[in-house]
């Protein structure tokens, strides 16, 4: 898991690509990406799910080689990516010495380098002073220390003889990220490292890659982590000439320079269809004046047709020529999110919950009401019950104890935390299906800018796991409910989608209710009533 060596300090610590492109498939997954960071750069890649965000981390580890450009790196490596690299009867002792292979070696080098320097023998000072510089640079003589205070921050075990089987995979992953925050590599590439981890580690790890003195690359949908770390961000997504972004200042500089672009983008393109257009229609006339004037009013002479005809047909020619050399080189720029008119119900309560509670799910009494226009923030530790509740607010769920009345004119929406479509249908298919079961006149799907054409029209098992939260959403918007009730929405959602969609919950004239861990999300809904559980 790590790359070789090298003999430079963290302050040297460097990573440098230059027109990266790679394909599979046939497919281009990377398309020319430039990037320098130095020590003390902290680079976050952001886009939507297939954009090759882990991709990139691969390649800037050295596991993928790029089709064209060039790689360099300056340092050693760390990765936390999506893969424990041992097996279930290994055990934590042996994931911690793993990650601290690089420290091991360089303490083992320096100790026979210094045994070598003692003997006096030739060359030994070369040796010495390299070795010393690598441990160094790892900082390696305090390297288990920091790996015992990460693992106790981050709530991992630290029972070295525990096997990794007997962890979750939410233990495993945090004992392994602890390992990688205390091993002092120049380099950490970091693939979401917020899974699984509670309020206290999201603290710790903040603290600790806000500390690093070397190059931190990650890759977060946690926007909250992205603003408090960041500072810079390379943007994955389309782009007005298909290439990625790189963004200075910060997470906060990124969503102000993207949406600035963004409006460059739709009004070049809106330039340069309406240029096309008026070509358009200037040849139209040119065409409708040509066929005029071989109609000339009765009595016109042969000779004035004649004298008119040339012109004329020079006209059109040099405006078909025109309209044919006009590109439209701006692509159109991908839809925005809009949200549809969700509707009203006015005077009475929409849904009421009185004392209700779910036995080993729900423990303590909730009360809730809701009225149009309300916004309700639910949260909690797991396992508190906010999902429980929501699916009892839906009708989903029976509780033990307590009552629930709904409107009966009122519709109810929920959008639960994972995906249950049926995977033959397309996702066309599935709206079209919800809507003329509900008897609603609704926008249709393409309309929502949440899915691309092509996604529209493929199966759903085809879809990846952010296309069919997508869908997900879309569904129950289609629906056009009173009540809104969204159960960890941004999981899965790229950041300009939840920043659409959370300006969008807060004018909606329907009831909104949100339980999320989203710190993100928290921040920005901080004006909304909170129901802590």
């Amino acid at each position: 898991m790590h790359s070789p060596l090298s003999p430079a300090p963290v302050r040297a610590a460097h990573v440098r690509l230059s027109g990266v492109h790679l394909s599979f498939g046939g497919r281009p997954v990377l398309s020319g990406v430039d990037l320098v960071a130095a020590a003390g750069d902290r680079v976050a890649i952001v886009g939507e799910n297939g954009r090759g965000k882990t991709t990139l981390l691969r390649v800037l580890a050295g596991d993928l080689p790029a089709d064209r450009g060039e790689v360099h790196r300056s340092g050693s490596v760390g990765v936390a990516d999506q893969q424990i690299p041992l097996g279930a009867t290994d055990t934590v002792g042996a994931l911690i010495d793993l990650e601290l292979a690089a420290v091991r070696e360089a303490l083992a080098r320096l100790e026979a380098a210094t045994e070598a320097l003692s003997d006096g023998l030739p060359g030994a000072d070369e040796v010495f002073a390299a070795a010393l510089e690598q441990a160094e640079a790892l900082d390696a003589w305090d390297a288990d220390r920091r790996v015992e205070v990460s693992l106790a921050a981050l709530n991992a075990v630290d029972d070295r003889d525990r096997p990794l089987g007997t962890l979750s995979v939410g233990q495993r992953h945090r004992v392994r990220l602890a390992c990688l925050l205390g091993a002092g590599h120049p380099i950490l590439l970091l693939d979401e490292p917020t899974n699984h981890l509670d309020a206290a580690g999201l603290d710790h790890l903040t603290e600790r890659l806000r500390a690093h003195p070397g190059v931190v690359v990650l890759v977060s949908h946690d926007r909250a982590l992205l603003a408090d770390v960041a500072t810079t961000v390379i943007d994955l997504d389309p782009s007005s000439d298909g290439r990625p972004r790189v963004y200075g200042g910060g997470y906060a500089g990124y969503v102000e320079a993207r949406h600035a672009e963004r409006a460059r983008w739709e009004a070049e393109h809106a330039e340069q269809i309406a240029e096309r257009q008026r070509l358009a229609d200037d040849l139209s006339a040119a065409r409708n004046r040509l066929r005029d004037n071989w109609r000339p009013p009765k009595g016109t002479g042969r000779h004035v047709r004649a004298t008119r005809a040339p012109g004329l047909v020079r006209s059109v020619h040099r405006r078909q020529e025109e309209l044919a050399g006009h590109v439209v080189a701006v692509p159109p720029p991908p839809a925005r999110f809009s949200m549809p008119d969700l509707p009203s119900h006015g005077g009475a309560v929409l849904l009421r919950a009185a004392g209700i509670t779910v036995a080993g799910r729900l423990a303590r009494p909730v009360d809730v009401a809701l009225e149009s226009g309300d916004r309700l923030v639910v949260t909690g530790p797991n396992g508190a019950g906010k999902s429980t509740l929501l699916s009892v607010l839906a009708g989903e769920l029976e509780p033990d104890t307590g009552t629930v009345t709904r409107s009966r004119s009122a519709r109810i929406g929920r959008l639960g935390q994972e995906s249950d479509l049926p995977g033959r249908r397309t996702a066309m298919e599935l709206y079209d299906e919800r809507l003329a079961r509900l008897g609603i006149s609704g926008p249709g799907l393409g309309e929502l800018g949440l899915l691309a054409g092509y996604d529209r029209h493929r199966p759903v098992e085809e879809l990846s796991v952010g296309a069919r939260r997508r869908l997900d959403l879309a569904l129950v918007l289609a629906a056009r409910p009173h009540v809104v009730l969204l159960d960890e929405p941004t999981n899965h959602l790229s950041a300009a989608l939840v920043d659409e969609l959370t300006a969008a919950l807060g004018t909606t004239p329907a009831a909104v209710v949100i339980a999320t861990h989203d710190r993100q999300l928290s921040r920005d809904t901080a004006s909304w009533p909170r129901l802590t559980l």
